[in-house]
């Protein structure tokens, strides 16, 4: 399916997100298949890499070019809250701001549990979770308004704003 993903993107210019499995690194599974078909990794977001506390695996995929999306907010149940923050928070201070992207991960449709499981189990998957916790958090823990800009508003643009197909 990666390979299919990249003709399309090559085609297309569409930025690649990818769902992945931070603590298997799959990440670099990823890279390497995509770099394979000839897809630059600058326009790829390696999803979920905020699960993944290993600086030397989120500063691997940033080498090769990629983004990280750090997208699970809210899914506590997978790595808690303040594992997430701390990775965040750490990456800034290593200069990676402009290498992430955040996100919730939330949907409006979610059927892997019963619906009124969903707010037992994951009480801050939800749409207001950034803005109403993770900016605070982050905030306490040292990031700066600009680093939180780039990685909400500069990063997502430069992302979406590299349009067209390859030559």
């Amino acid at each position: 399916m990666l390979r299919a993903v990249a003709q399309a993107h090559k085609r297309t210019g569409a930025p690649i997100s990818t769902h992945t499995h931070a603590g298997l690194r799959r990440g670099l599974d990823q890279q390497r298949i995509f770099a394979e078909e000839g897809v630059d990794l600058s326009r790829v977001v390696i999803g979920h890499c905020g699960d993944s506390t290993d600086v030397g695996y989120l500063e691997e995929l940033i080498a090769a070019g990629s983004y990280l999306g750090m997208d699970r907010f809210g899914v506590d149940v997978i790595s808690p809250f303040q594992d997430r923050v701390n990775i965040v928070a750490r990456m800034c201070e290593r200069g990676h701001a402009d290498k992430m992207v955040l996100s919730h991960d939330a949907c409006c449709y979610f059927d892997a549990l019963p619906e009124e499981l969903v707010p037992v189990a994951m009480p801050n998957w939800h749409y207001l979770h950034i803005h109403n916790d993770v900016i605070p958090a982050l905030k306490q823990h040292g990031v700066t308004d600009e680093q939180l800009h780039t990685m909400l508003v500069d990063n997502p643009r430069r992302i979406f704003e590299r349009q067209g197909g390859y030559q």
